[in-house]
C-alpha cells in the first residue's frame, strides 16, 4: 500500500480515440456501468500493473487525472479512490467537498459515479471560451475520514481533475440560411472570394471537417470551392471558373455543405447566393497578416486598444474603406468597439482578466464602391493582469465536522492535531499578484496546516486543526480569524472568521424512579386531560442536565402528548374501549448534551368501556363492475362493515338508500344483488348509499357510497351511415392509380374495442381493381381500368368490429365505369337491379350482365305502357262514378271523407325534421349470426328517391318501430315514384336487444318513394338470420303482387315491372 503522502496519478481513458501520454500509466476501466463490478478480475490486474510501474519508476506525487466522455449516462463509472490510492474499501468514509452537482462519491468504496446531471463539456464554466487544442477538466476534492480510529485521527483531501473529453453532439452551422457574396462582373477567372465560416461548439475532429458545394446546370461550369487552412481554421473560398456576365444573369444560388469529423458526422446546409456586380477591381488589403494587441484589464472606457490599417488601389470612393468587428463573439462587442473610418479599437465596456483573458475576433475592411470588396484580418488582445483582486478565504467543514451558520462544533475530549475546517485560499489574479500568504491571528490553539501537495499558488487549501486540548469548563467557544495578504504591489488583503463551539461531555444517563408507571383512566374523557407525571434525574450539568421528556412509540402519539419540560403526559383524543382496553408504551428522557444520552420508562394506561362507536366501512366508497345483460337477482358486490363494540351494540343491519327496487342487499353476507338487467346502452352507471345500522341504544349509524359500472358487451352490430346501398360513384377509364373512390362511413353503439371497426371488400372485385383501407374504410383505386372494366362494379363491403365474437353488417358500393354518363336512367337502372341480384356474383364491368339490363328495359318499357294504359282507364272510372256522385247533391251534416291515401304535402324547402348535432340514432341490435353463413341470408330493401339531383339510393332498413302505422300511410312522397306497400305477413320477433323482423330465407322486399327523406342511412345495412321456410310463400306471394298487384307502379318504371317478371326468380335461399 502506498504512503499517505504519495498520490497516485491514473489517467482513465474512456473514448477510444485519445491516447494517454505514454509516460503515464493507464487504467482503462470497463464501459459505463451502474454500480456493479463488471470485469472485475480485469480492472485489479491492471490496476496492480499501474502501481507496480508507479513505484518502479519513482513517481512524483501528483494530483489523480482520470478521463471521461460528455454527457455520460447517470451513475456512470468514473474511477474508485479506494483503488486507485490503495486504500481498503471498508472502516473509511469517502465525502465529496467538491464537484457536485455532476458527481457523487460512493461513501464506502470512493468510487466516482455520474449523476442525473450529464457533464456537457460546452456548457461548464470553465470550458466555455478555450481555443482549439485547449483541454477542459472538471475539478473534484474528496475527503477521507478513517472511521475506525475516529474524528481525532483527522480527515485526508483527495484533490483530482477529470478531463472531458468531446463527442460529436453539436452540428456544425453558418451564421445565416441564406450567404450572400458579391462578385464583380468580368472577373478574371481562378480568382478567390471567401465565404463565411460555418462554427461548431465541438473541438478537434468533433469540428468542422469539410465543406462542399453543389451547383445547379447554370452554374456548373461558373464556380467551384476551394478549402485553404488557416490556424487550423478551414477557410472556404469561391473560385471563379468561368466568364461573368451582369448582362446576361445577375445572381446565382448554389448550396454549400458543411460536415464535421465525427462519427457518426453532422452536417448542415446553407444557400449560397452570388450576385454579379459592376466591375470593382481593387480589394482592400491590411498592411498586416495578424494583429495582436495587450491590454490592462480595467482600462476606462474609451481607451484605444490598436490600430488596423488597410489601403486600396482604387480611387474615389472605391477607395474609402470601412472597418467592421466580422465574426466578433457577444464578448467582444460588449467590451470592444471600431472606428468605421479610422480602425481604431477602443474599450466600450469593463475589461476583468478574471472573466476574460484573451479577445480573439476578425476585422474586415470594406471599401464604399457601389460594388464593395472586403478583406479580413484577424486581431488577438491579450488582457494583462493588474492586481485588482484581493485573496478570497473559504471555509467550510471537513469530513464529519459540518458547519451550522459559521459555527464548528467539537467536542472537548478531541485529540491534538483534530481538523475543525477546510481552509481554502485563492486570488484570481495571475503571477506574483496570486500568491498568497495565509496564517490565523491573535493567540488561540489553533494552526494551519497544508491539506494538500499540490502547487498550484492560485488556491490552495489548509487543515485548521487544534494545536492542544480543549477544556470546555475553561473556555467554552473561540473566534479564529484568518489573514491572507498576497503579493501584489500595493498588497490586498482579506479575512474571514470561524466560530469553534467547545462542547461539554456528557457522561451520565437520565433515570426515572420508579420505571413502571401504571394509571387507570376512563373512556369519555376531553381532550387535553393530564393522565400522569414522569420525572427523571441526571447527574450532569448544565445543558446535559437539562432533559427533554418525550414518548418512544409513535403509534402512541396520536393518543398521547408529554410535556418536553415537565414530563406531564396529557390524552389528546377521545380513548375508547373498544378499540384498545390498554395502552402501553414507553417515554424516555433525553439531556442536551452531544452526544445525547437518554433513560426510559413504561407506562401503562387502563381504560374504562362504553358504547361510542358508529359502525365503519370497510371502504369510503365501493365501486363495482358487472357485465350488462346479467340476469336479475345475480350478485353485484360485497360490503364489509364493522362495529368496534360488543354484544348488541355490535349487531348491524343494512339498507339501500334510496329503495327504487333495482337493488337489495343480504343483511348476513353484504351482498348486493340486482333486481333488473343491464344494458349499458341504456343506462352506464349506477349510484345508491347503504346506511348501516347498530342495535346499541341510542343506535348508531353510517353511510357509504356504492356506484355499480356497467361493462360493455358486444351486443351491437355495426351499422354504415354512408354511403347510401342505391348511389354510385362514376369513374372514367383513365382514372389514375390511388385515386379515391369513396369512403365507407360506418359506427357502433358499443365502446372500446366492442366500436373499433374493420372494413374489408368480400365480393364484387374479382379483377383486384380497388382497395380499401382496412382502418378508415377509404376505398381507393388499386389497378388501372381496361376495355373490359367498362361498366357497373359492385363492390361488397363488410364492416367488421372487433368484439368476441365479432359482430359485422355489409355495405354496397356502386362505381359506374364509362367515357361518360351521359345515359344517367341506365346507371340508375343498372344500380336498382343490382340490389336484387346475389351478393355472391360479380357485378365488375361484364358485358353480358349489361346487355341483360338492356333486355329488361326493352320489356320494362312495354309493361309500362300497358301499365300507363291502365291506369287511364282507371283514372277514366273513378271520374266516372265521382260524377256520378256529385250529381246526387250535397247532404247536409255529412262530413267528406278523407282520403287516407293522398299523398301529403311535404315540409318546405324539403328539410326534414332536424336530427340533434353529434348523435347517431341508435341501431337496432341484429341476432347472433354464424361467421361461416354466406353473406346474403336475407334481404330487406326500402327504395327511395333521395333528391332531385341525387341519384336514387335503396336503403335496407333493419326494423321498424314497435307500433308503427301502416306503411301506405307512414311513408309520404312529393317525387314522380309512387308510392307502393308490399306488407310482410311474418310476425316481429321481440326480444331483447334485438328489433329485427322475422325474414324467410329468402329476402324480403319493400318500395315506398319517399322525397322527404334524408338518406336513412341508420337502414342502409345487411341483416341476415336463417328463418323458418314458413314464410317462403308468403313472400313468393309479394314478389307476384309487385308486378301485378301494382299496374301503377310498372306504368311509371316499366324497367322495374318487366324485372319482376324476368329476372326476380326464387333460387337456394335467394332470389
Amino acid at each position: 500500500m502506498l504512503s499517505g503522502s504519495n498520490i497516485l496519478k491514473i489517467q482513465i481513458s474512456v473514448a477510444p480515440q485519445h491516447q494517454p501520454d505514454k509516460s503515464e500509466p493507464v487504467y482503462s476501466p470497463p464501459s459505463p456501468r451502474v454500480g456493479g463490478d463488471m470485469a472485475a478480475p480485469r480492472l485489479e490486474v491492471l490496476l496492480l500493473l499501474a502501481v507496480v510501474l508507479v513505484v518502479a519508476c519513482g513517481a512524483t506525487p501528483s494530483d489523480i487525472l482520470y478521463r471521461v466522455q460528455e454527457e455520460q449516462p447517470p451513475n456512470t463509472l468514473i474511477g474508485s479512490l479506494a483503488a486507485d490510492r490503495g486504500l481498503p474499501d471498508s472502516g473509511h468514509l469517502y465525502k465529496l467537498e467538491v464537484g457536485s452537482p455532476y458527481l457523487r462519491v460512493d461513501g464506502k468504496t470512493g468510487d466516482i459515479y455520474t449523476t442525473e446531471i450529464p457533464i456537457d463539456r460546452e456548457t461548464l464554466r470553465d470550458c466555455r471560451n478555450l481555443f482549439e487544442g485547449d483541454k477542459c477538466f472538471l475539478e473534484f476534492e474528496v475527503s477521507i475520514t478513517d472511521m475506525v480510529k475516529g474524528i481525532g485521527s483527522g480527515p485526508r483531501l483527495i484533490e483530482g481533475r477529470i478531463e472531458v473529453l468531446d463527442m460529436n453532439d453539436n452540428t456544425p452551422q453558418f451564421s445565416s440560411p441564406i450567404l450572400t457574396l458579391s462578385i464583380p462582373e468580368n472577373t478574371h477567372i481562378g480568382a478567390l472570394f471567401s465565404i463565411p465560416m460555418a462554427t461548431d461548439r465541438d473541438s478537434g475532429t468533433n469540428g468542422v471537417a469539410e465543406y462542399s458545394l453543389s451547383t445547379g446546370p447554370d452554374a456548373d461550369q461558373l464556380f467551384s470551392l476551394q478549402v485553404a487552412v488557416d490556424s487550423d481554421e478551414k477557410l472556404p473560398q469561391l473560385v471563379v471558373m468561368g466568364n461573368l456576365d451582369r448582362e446576361k444573369k445577375d445572381s446565382y444560388d448554389l448550396n454549400i455543405r458543411v460536415v464535421d469529423g465525427g462519427k457518426p458526422a453532422r452536417a448542415s446546409s446553407a444557400l449560397l447566393r452570388v450576385t454579379v456586380t459592376d466591375q470593382n477591381d481593387n480589394a482592400p488589403k491590411f498592411e498586416r497578416s495578424h494583429y495582436e494587441a495587450e491590454l490592462p484589464e480595467n482600462s476606462p472606457q474609451g481607451h484605444s486598444v490598436l490600430q488596423v490599417r488597410a489601403n486600396d488601389a482604387d480611387t474615389g470612393t472605391n477607395g474609402e474603406i470601412d472597418y467592421i468587428l466580422h465574426q466578433a463573439s457577444e464578448t467582444v462587442q460588449r467590451l470592444l468597439r471600431i472606428d468605421r473610418s479610422t480602425g481604431i479599437i477602443y474599450v466600450k465596456g469593463l475589461v476583468d482578466r478574471e472573466e476574460e483573458s484573451i479577445l480573439k475576433f476578425s476585422v474586415v475592411a470594406k471599401d464604399r464602391g457601389p460594388n464593395s470588396k472586403t478583406s479580413k484580418v484577424v486581431v488577438t488582445i491579450k488582457v494583462r493582469d493588474q492586481n485588482d483582486n484581493a485573496p478570497a478565504i473559504e471555509i467550510r467543514g471537513i469530513g464529519l465536522v459540518t458547519h451550522h451558520e459559521g459555527v464548528a462544533n467539537i467536542s472537548e475530549d478531541m485529540p491534538i492535531s483534530t481538523a475543525v475546517a477546510l481552509v481554502q485560499v485563492s486570488d484570481r489574479d495571475e503571477g506574483e499578484n496570486a500568491v498568497v500568504t495565509c496564517v490565523v491571528a491573535g493567540d488561540v490553539p489553533f494552526q494551519l496546516r497544508p491539506a494538500s501537495e499540490s502547487s498550484n499558488d492560485r488556491k490552495r487549501k489548509y487543515f485548521l486543526q487544534t494545536t492542544t486540548l480543549l477544556d470546555y469548563e475553561r473556555v467554552k467557544y473561540y473566534r479564529i480569524e484568518i489573514v491572507a495578504v498576497d503579493s501584489g504591489n500595493p498588497a490586498l488583503s482579506s479575512t474571514n472568521s470561524l466560530k469553534v463551539q467547545v462542547t461539554d461531555v456528557n457522561d451520565n444517563t437520565p433515570i426515572f424512579s420508579p420505571a413502571l408507571l401504571e394509571v387507570d383512566f376512563a373512556e369519555g374523557n376531553q381532550p387535553g386531560d393530564r393522565v400522569l407525571d414522569v420525572v427523571a434525574t441526571d447527574a450532569d450539568s448544565g445543558s446535559n442536565a437539562e432533559l427533554a421528556y418525550s414518548i418512544i412509540e409513535s403509534t402512541a402519539t396520536r393518543l398521547f402528548e408529554i410535556n418536553a419540560n415537565t414530563g406531564e403526559v396529557r390524552v389528546k383524543n377521545l380513548l375508547d374501549r373498544e378499540e384498545t382496553e390498554r395502552y402501553e408504551f414507553r417515554v424516555a428522557a433525553a439531556d442536551k448534551g452531544l452526544p445525547s444520552k437518554t433513560g426510559t420508562a413504561t407506562v401503562v394506561v387502563n381504560v374504562l368501556d362504553r358504547n361510542d362507536n358508529d359502525p365503519k366501512f370497510m371502504l369510503s366508497g365501493y365501486s363495482f363492475s358487472v357485465i350488462e345483460n346479467m340476469p336479475p337477482l345475480n350478485p353485484v358486490g360485497v360490503v364489509t362493515v364493522t362495529d368496534n363494540d360488543k354484544g348488541e351494540n355490535a349487531r348491524v343491519r343494512l339498507f339501500v338508500e334510496p329503495d327504487n327496487g333495482k337493488f337489495l342487499i343480504q343483511n348476513g353476507t353484504g351482498t348486493i344483488l340486482s333486481s333488473i338487467s343491464f344494458d349499458r346502452e341504456k343506462e352506464s352507471t349506477y349510484t345508491f348509499r347503504l346506511k348501516a345500522v347498530d342495535a346499541g341504544d341510542p343506535p348508531r349509524s353510517s353511510y357509504v357510497g356504492v356506484t355499480i359500472n356497467v361493462l360493455d358487451e358486444n351486443d351491437n352490430a355495426p351499422y354504415v351511415t354512408k354511403p347510401a346501398n342505391s348511389s354510385y360513384t362514376y369513374l372514367s377509364p383513365g382514372t389514375p392509380l390511388d385515386t379515391r373512390v369513396e369512403v365507407v362511413e360506418a359506427e357502433d353503439m358499443d365502446s372500446g374495442p366492442n366500436a373499433e371497426l374493420v372494413y374489408a371488400i368480400e365480393g364484387g372485385n374479382p379483377y383486384g381493381l380497388f382497395h380499401i383501407s382496412p382502418g378508415s374504410g377509404e376505398i381507393t383505386l388499386a389497378r388501372e381500368f381496361t376495355g373490359k372494366h367498362n361498366g357497373l362494379h359492385r363492390l361488397v363491403v363488410r364492416v367488421k368490429d372487433r368484439g368476441k365474437p365479432p359482430r359485422h353488417t355489409t355495405a354496397l358500393v356502386h362505381v359506374f365505369v364509362n367515357d361518360t354518363k351521359s345515359n344517367v336512367s341506365l346507371i340508375e337502372v343498372l344500380v336498382g337491379h343490382s340490389l336484387y341480384t346475389p351478393l355472391d356474383r360479380d357485378i365488375a364491368g361484364d358485358p353480358n350482365y349489361a346487355l341483360a339490363q338492356r333486355s329488361n328495359i326493352l320489356y320494362g318499357s312495354l309493361a309500362g305502357i300497358a301499365g300507363v294504359i291502365l291506369v287511364i282507364v282507371a283514372v277514366m272510372v273513378i271520374r266516372h262514378r265521382l260524377q256520378k256522385d256529385t250529381k246526387s247533391g250535397y247532404q247536409a251534416g255529412k262530413k267528406e271523407s278523407k282520403d287516407l291515401y293522398a299523398p301529403k304535402q311535404g315540409p318546405k324547402n324539403g328539410k326534414g325534421k332536424k336530427v340533434k348535432k353529434g348523435k347517431a340514432p341508435k341501431p337496432s341490435k341484429p341476432l347472433e349470426e354464424d361467421e361461416e353463413a354466406g353473406l346474403q341470408k336475407g334481404l330487406k330493401f326500402n327504395l327511395i328517391n333521395d333528391n332531385v339531383n341525387d341519384s336514387p339510393r335503396i336503403h335496407l332498413p333493419l326494423n321498424y318501430p314497435p307500433g308503427s302505422p301502416d306503411l301506405g300511410r307512414h311513408y309520404r312522397s312529393n317525387s314522380p315514384l309512387p308510392s307502393i306497400q308490399l306488407q310482410p305477413q311474418s310476425p316481429s320477433a321481440s326480444k331483447k336487444h334485438q328489433a329485427v323482423q322475422d325474414l324467410p330465407a329468402a329476402n324480403t322486399f319493400v318500395g315506398t318513394g319517399d322525397n322527404n327523406s334524408t338518406g336513412s342511412d341508420q337502414y342502409s345495412d345487411y341483416s341476415y338470420k336463417a328463418n323458418p321456410p314458413k314464410y317462403s310463400k308468403q313472400v313468393g306471394d309479394y314478389a307476384h303482387a309487385a308486378a301485378a298487384g301494382y299496374p301503377h307502379v310498372a306504368a311509371g318504371y316499366p324497367h322495374v315491372a318487366a324485372g319482376y317478371h324476368r329476372d326476380i326468380r326464387w333460387t337456394d335461399r335467394v332470389w
